[in-house]
């Protein structure tokens, strides 16, 4: 694994201006970056507890798409232009109940949403096949008109304290019609507890898994699903895979360590296969990267939402500074103990190249865009 070094200063800390969006969510389980009305610019859409909503890019304005769907709390949310019209498709999970891992009634649901004609109205759904304990889900590239929708539950059916059935990772096809029938497949389930999954650029796309025994790379080739387990020495909770670095991950699940997995493909030291980039949070629960700072690597930033030894939450990024046989990170607070960081999502919200942050806050109760100044 080659990393380049950045030209970034170690005196000087990267420069977010941050912008309150709503200050009256209720947790902020999701949050989304994509164009939801086709004006060219990227909104926000969020799951909140009982509603999914979007935000216009602009003015900022709130607009719900459905709300009550499920007894229980909403959970997750996909949104990503699959057909090329220039507007996201959303999908969404809901019945947030993941104590029940067996009843299917009680827990867990995935819908598609149909957007009207005026995206600011009320949006149809459509009820979807699910596992119990639905919990993560996002849009995948399998090639170059497909995509397919992935959906992870957080336990496996009948699953108690992290043992017995594996989670079933599903895949659903998207049909002509989406009122008609999505058909799905199980593409994996040796893994347990699976708290999130990332998207791995390539042709076609591959997701990463995190969970309970590590990580699981599953790629789509010759029509059908193949993963393999590619590290097991440490639990994850949150991942990301960032260019030129590869796998950074929340360790273990709500956990207090960012770490650096070292693969097979890599050539630098190892300390138990691991570099370890910060054991300060609690109950680490968002994780992204970019290359936020031009003329380097990508940084990453991980979020967390509850006080941490230092009595805070917030948001951190870490840069690699130097070009080294074992490179040297260091990190700065993007958010000091302003948002208790549920979910954070990466994009360019104003057009001006540089990728911005987008995070929800679960006890802060807030949603902020972090504007990239670099």
């Amino acid at each position: 694994m080659i990393i380049a070094g950045t030209a970034f200063s170690q005196a000087t800390p990267p420069a977010f201006d941050a912008q309150i969006i709503d200050d009256r969510i209720t947790i902020g389980y999701g949050v989304a970056i994509g164009d939801v009305d086709g004006d060219g610019k990227p909104d926000i859409l969020l799951a909140d507890k009982k509603e999914f909503v979007w935000y216009r890019n602009g003015d900022w304005k709130r607009f719900v798409m459905a709300e009550n769907l499920t007894e229980h709390d909403n959970v997750c949310i996909a949104a990503r232009d699959i057909d090329g019209d220039g507007k996201v498709e959303v999908a969404v999970g809901a019945q947030w109940n993941p104590g029940e891992t067996s009843d299917t009634t009680k827990s867990g649901s995935v819908h598609y949403l149909i957007s009207p004609k005026d995206p600011t109205a009320k949006w149809q759904p459509v009820k979807l096949h699910h596992e119990p304990t639905v919990h993560r889900m996002r849009w995948v590239k399998i090639s170059k008109r497909k995509f397919m929708l992935i959906v992870a539950p957080l336990h496996g059916r009948g699953n108690k304290n992290g043992e017995g059935e594996g989670v079933k990772v599903l895949a659903y096809d998207v049909p002509e019609d989406p009122k008609g029938e999505w058909k799905y497949s199980v593409i994996d389930q040796s893994m347990h507890l699976t708290h999130n999954f990332a998207i791995e650029e390539g042709d076609p796309e591959r997701i990463v898994i995190g969970g309970k025994e590590g990580l699981k790379s599953c790629s789509f080739a010759n029509g059908s699903w193949g993963c393999r387990h590619f590290f097991k020495e440490k639990a994850f909770g949150e991942i990301t895979v960032a260019e030129r670095i590869g796998h950074v991950g929340v360790s273990p699940m709500h956990g207090n360590q960012l770490i650096w997995p070292l693969t097979e493909n890599c050539s630098l030291p190892r300390d138990k296969n691991v570099i370890v980039l910060s054991s300060d949070l609690n109950q680490g629960h968002a994780i992204g990267n970019a290359d936020f700072i031009p003329g380097g690597t990508s940084e990453i930033i991980v979020g967390w939402r509850e006080p941490n030894k230092e009595n805070k939450v917030g948001i951190k990024i870490f840069v690699c500074l130097q070009e080294t046989t074992t490179p040297v990170w260091k990190e700065f607070w993007v958010d000091e103990n302003g948002m208790a960081c549920e979910d954070l999502q990466v994009g360019d919200l104003d057009g001006d190249g540089k990728k911005d942050i987008v995070a929800a806050g679960r006890s802060t109760h807030n949603l902020k865009i972090y504007w990239n100044r670099n």
